[in-house]
C-alpha cells in the first residue's frame, strides 16, 4: 500500500537509530534497548468487569459505504479501517466484535464523566420521559438550575450564561459580543490556534488545514508563545510584544477583543508561555477590546491544578467559551460573561432554539455534580502527573519523542526525526498510530504536521490506564 512504502522510506533514511548513551543525534531516532520489558511481552489491558452486549447491527464495511453515498465527503476518518465503535462505558468503547479498547481521546476530549455515566445518564433518561424540548419563551426550571450551578464555577462577576449547541457557536456569540461592546471590529487570535469550522470562527482559526479560502473578517494572528517551537522559548513578554505591534501596526488603535485557548488542543496540546495572557490581556484592555478564553477542551477540571485553563495563567477574561466537556457528549456549549458586557445582546433579539433544551441542561447539570462528587479535578491531577512522569521516562530512551507537554489529563507528545531541527515524524506516527489501535490503545492526533498525540481520556483514566498506555506506546516504539 502507498501509506506503507511512504512509511519503510521514512524508516530507511533514519536507518541511523543509537541508544540513549549521551551519542550525537545526528537527525535520528533511537529504539528501545533489548533488555527493555517492552521488547518481551505485548501488554494487556487492565481488567474491566463490564461485558458488551451482542451487537446485531450492520458491519462497519455496510455503514462505511452507506456513509460514502450519503454523507458529505468532507468527513474523514481515523485508521486505514476505520473501527465501528457500538458501545461505550466509562474509559472503554468496544467495535462491533467486542473488542475493548482504551479510549484515550473522549471522543475528541468531549466524554469529561466517562462513556455512558450512570448518573449523567439517568439524568438525561429522566427528564426526557417528562419533556423533552421547551425553549426559553417559556420558563423551565433546568435551564435556570444549570446557569446558577455554571455560574458558580466561574471566578469574579462572570455571572451571565448563554447556551448554545456547540463551541463554533459559543465562539461565534463571544466574537459578536465583544465586537458589540468594544463598538470596534478588529480581533486578534494566535497562530496555532483552533477556535471552530462555522464561517466565522474560521477566521480566529490559524491553521491551513481547518480553513477555506473565504472572507475571513479583521482578523488578526499573533505570534504563538509555544514554549517547545517558539523563537523565543518560554519568555512571554517577547511573544506580548507582537500583540502590541499588533495593536499598534496593524490596527487603528482600538480592537474589539483577543481570544485564545490555554492550552492548544486542535494545534497539538501546546501550552502557552507562563504569564502571557495576563501580559496581553492588559494591552487589549487598554486598546478597548475584551478578553476571551475559550475553555472548550481545558475546561472543568482537565488541567489537573485549576478548573478553569485560564486560571493557570492568573487572569479572569471578560467572556468564558466551553463546550465539548460540559455534557459528556451532548451537543452543548456555553458563553459565560458579566452582567454588562451581556446587557449589549439586548439591544435585539438573542435567541437560540436548542440553547439550554431540558435534556442538555439537565444532563450537563449533572456533569457538573459528578466532578465534585467524584473530584475529577484532583483525580486528573493525580493520575496525570503519574502518566507525565512516565511518558518523560520513555522520552529519555527513544528519541523520537521530542517532547512531552501539557497538564493533568490534557497531554501532547510530539515525535520528531530531529531533535535539534524538530523535523515532524510524520510517517513515523502514522506507523505508530495504527500499532496502539491495534494494541486496544485509541489516541488522537493534532498539530499542523499531524504528528502529536493527543493524550486526553476521560477524566475516570486511571493510573492503572495510564500504565497500560504507556507500555503500549513503549512496545509500539520498540517494533518500529
Amino acid at each position: 500500500m502507498a501509506w506503507r512504502s511512504s512509511v519503510l522510506r521514512a524508516r530507511d533514511q533514519h536507518r541511523r537509530l543509537v541508544p540513549r548513551n549521551g551519542l550525537s543525534l545526528r537527525g535520528s531516532f533511537s529504539t528501545a534497548p533489548s533488555s527493555s520489558p517492552a521488547a518481551d511481552a505485548r501488554p494487556q489491558l487492565p481488567r474491566f468487569d463490564y461485558v458488551p452486549k451482542p451487537y446485531k447491527g450492520p458491519s462497519g464495511d455496510e455503514i462505511l459505504e452507506k456513509r460514502k453515498k450519503f454523507l458529505g465527503p468532507s468527513l474523514f476518518y481515523y485508521y486505514q479501517k476505520p473501527l465501528n465503535i457500538v458501545e461505550g462505558k466509562m474509559q472503554y468503547l468496544f467495535d462491533e466484535n467486542g473488542k475493548r479498547y482504551l479510549d484515550a481521546f473522549a471522543g475528541i476530549v468531549t466524554v469529561s464523566c466517562g462513556h455512558c455515566h450512570p448518573e449523567v445518564l439517568n439524568a438525561i433518561v429522566e427528564q426526557s420521559k417528562l419533556l423533552q424540548h421547551a425553549t426559553t419563551i417559556y420558563l423551565h426550571h433546568a435551564i435556570a438550575d444549570f446557569a446558577e450551578a455554571l455560574a458558580s464555577k466561574m471566578p469574579g462577576n462572570l455571572k451571565v450564561v448563554y447556551f448554545v449547541n456547540s463551541g463554533s457557536e459559543a465562539n461565534e456569540l463571544a466574537m459578536l459580543m465583544a465586537r458589540l461592546y468594544s463598538g470596534n471590529l478588529e480581533m486578534i487570535s494566535l497562530r496555532n490556534a483552533y477556535h471552530g469550522g462555522s464561517s466565522g470562527t474560521i477566521g480566529l482559526t490559524a491553521l491551513n488545514t481547518w480553513k477555506y479560502s473565504i472572507p475571513q473578517g479583521e482578523i488578526h494572528h499573533v505570534v504563538n508563545p509555544d514554549p517547545y517551537h517558539g523563537i523565543f522559548g518560554s519568555d512571554a513578554s517577547i511573544y506580548a510584544k507582537d500583540v502590541q505591534d499588533h495593536i499598534d501596526y496593524g490596527t487603528s488603535g482600538k480592537v474589539a477583543g483577543f481570544i485564545a485557548e490555554t492550552i492548544q488542543g486542535v494545534g497539538g496540546a501546546v501550552e502557552l508561555a507562563p504569564g502571557y495572557l495576563k501580559l496581553v490581556y492588559d494591552m487589549v484592555s487598554k486598546a478597548g477590546g475584551l478578553c476571551i478564553a475559550d475553555e472548550v477542551q481545558t475546561g472543568f477540571g482537565r488541567t489537573g491544578s485549576h478548573y478553569w485553563g485560564f486560571e493557570t495563567q492568573g487572569v479572569i477574561p471578560d467572556i468564558v467559551t466551553m463546550a465539548k466537556g460540559i455534557g459528556n457528549g451532548l451537543p452543548l456549549g456555553a458563553v459565560v460573561t458579566t452582567p454588562e458586557i451581556a446587557s449589549v445582546m439586548a439591544q435585539k433579539i438573542q435567541f437560540n432554539t436548542f440553547g439550554g433544551n431540558p435534556v442538555c441542561s439537565a444532563g450537563g447539570h449533572a456533569v457538573l455534580r459528578v466532578i465534585d462528587k467524584e473530584k475529577r479535578q484532583e483525580h486528573c491531577a493525580d493520575v496525570g502527573s503519574h502518566l507525565t512522569a512516565r511518558l518523560r521516562d520513555l522520552q529519555e530512551r527513544y528519541d523520537i519523542i521530542g517532547d512531552v507537554r501539557g497538564r493533568g489529563l490534557m497531554l501532547g507528545i510530539e515525535l520528531v526525526t530531529d531533535r535539534k531541527e524538530k523535523t515532524p515524524a510524520k510517517a513515523e506516527t502514522a506507523v505508530l498510530f495504527e500499532k496502539l489501535r491495534e494494541l486496544g490503545v485509541l489516541v488522537g492526533k493534532g498539530g499542523l504536521h499531524g504528528n502529536v498525540f493527543r493524550i486526553k481520556p476521560p477524566m475516570c483514566f486511571n493510573k492503572d490506564d495510564a500504565d497500560f498506555l504507556v507500555d503500549a506506546f513503549d512496545y509500539a516504539l520498540s517494533k518500529l
